[in-house]
């Protein structure tokens, strides 16, 4: 028993083997495993890397190439970073194939999104062109005047002329726009939705049109279009009636020959139709206005350090005749530049509904490649210095429409109420 008890003790007391060094071999593995798995991942990361940088080289350099000159490239080195990422994602994990020239005309029409401004854009060459095509009054397209609502997105016919593709579809004034070849007008500005309408002269062009609740598809042929912006007539008792659709450059000119033919024929009297004009460019009213009313602001601009600009009357021309403005909920910007203008010398009566309130005035600012900005650049004050923006001008006498004829029977000023309100009115001064 002792020698048992004896051989176990000699067996504890023996030297034991060093466990340290192979410990320490397995550190070393670990951590040049650790090393080599990194290593890879940096080779993995880079050749990820110099991928994403060699599939969005072209579009960064073209926006890049695109920089003002004197200015540093337009990217720095994080965005640059993220949108290079954004491009290599695009191009290989999006189901169709990419269009490069359009994701570099996205990134601009994004930046000026980016104001969350529904009057400025971004225009394309082909876009720019076509705005230009607007202000001159001659295009090919429908013969209809198209204005949006900024706050719903719906497009409204305000107006059909008379012998065009639109007036022989039976297109009507009121009618509401939903697609023009399959574009929804709701999803894009104006001044791009309607060059899905506008094209080469004799194609088609689809419209979905909603007229009272009732969806209708009609088809328009496309032809040259010269739109008049200035329409006249002699009315009872000697008033002449004036109306603008809008403000472009021929304008003017034409406005003068109008209420010259009307002076010739003895006007004593007149009515400005201002109802359902939505704007256009500023000179072209101020040049008008200078035409009418005696010296003075007829408006005056400001932006946002401001500097202010006065557009002004020089009285060479004035008219001393008894006027009526009418106006509606779709009269606005250059429209109310004229009502505000009327309304301040007081010089004459407003007649109709609330205008529209676009007191902002938007620059269009061309870029060497032939695109262009369309930018909200000044805040326009009436002479009195009333800013319309957002509230509109309340008019003197408010009337809504009201069509005194039978439902089918066809337009005539002797049946519009709103005309013979101003006749009204003028026939007590």
């Amino acid at each position: 028993m002792n020698t048992e008890i004896e051989s176990t003790l000699e067996q504890e007391n023996q030297p034991k083997p060093k466990k340290w060094p192979v410990v320490l071999s397995l550190i070393i593995g670990l951590a040049l495993g650790v090393v080599i798995t990194y290593v890879g991942m940096l080779r993995i990361a880079y050749n990820n890397r110099s991928k994403i940088e060699e599939a969005s080289s072209d579009v960064i350099e073209s926006l890049n190439n695109d920089k003002i000159t004197g200015n540093q490239g337009m990217l720095s080195k994080v965005s640059a970073s993220k949108l290079e990422t954004i491009i290599y994602i695009l191009e290989n994990y999006y189901y169709k194939d990419i269009d490069k020239e359009a994701m570099v005309d996205g990134v601009y029409k994004g930046i000026v999104g980016s104001l969350d401004d529904p009057y400025s854009d971004y225009y394309t060459e082909d876009e720019y062109n076509d705005l230009m095509q607007t202000l001159t009054g001659n295009y090919a397209g429908i013969g209809a005047l198209l204005q949006k609502n900024v706050k719903t997105g719906e497009v409204t016919i305000t107006k059909v002329y008379d012998n065009t593709p639109a007036e022989k579809e039976g297109l009507l004034a009121g009618d509401s726009i939903v697609s023009a070849d399959g574009n929804l007008a709701v999803d894009e500005d104006l001044d791009i939705f309607v060059q899905h309408i506008r094209g080469e002269a004799g194609t088609d062009v689809k419209l979905v049109i909603n007229r009272d609740g009732e969806k209708l598809d009609i088809k328009c042929t496309r032809a040259s279009i010269a739109t008049p912006t200035v329409e006249h007539q002699m009315l009872k008792g000697n008033v002449g009636y004036i109306a603008v659709s809008q403000f472009t450059e021929h304008t003017y000119d034409d406005f003068v020959a109008a209420y010259e033919d009307l002076e010739s024929q003895g006007m004593e009297a007149i009515v400005f139709d201002m109802r359902n004009n939505g704007g256009g460019l500023v000179d072209s009213v101020v040049d008008i206005l200078d035409y009418i009313l005696p010296e003075g602001t007829v408006v005056y601009t400001m932006d946002k350090a401001g500097n202010r600009e006065d557009y002004t009357s020089k009285a060479s021309s004035y008219k001393s005749i008894p006027i009526t403005v009418l106006v509606n909920e779709n009269t606005a910007s250059a429209a109310e530049i004229f009502t505000g203008a009327i309304r301040d010398f007081d010089y004459g009566t407003i007649i109709g509904t609330t205008t529209f309130g676009k007191g902002i005035v938007q620059s269009t600012i061309p870029l060497e490649d032939g695109s262009a900005l369309k930018l909200t650049t000044q805040t326009y004050y009436t002479p009195s210095g009333d800013s319309i923006q957002g509230k509109g001008i309340d008019p003197d006498v408010e009337l809504e429409y009201e069509f005194l004829g039978a439902k089918d029977a066809e337009y005539d000023v002797t049946l519009d109420n709103q005309i013979q309100k101003a006749l009204e009115v003028l026939s007590s001064k």
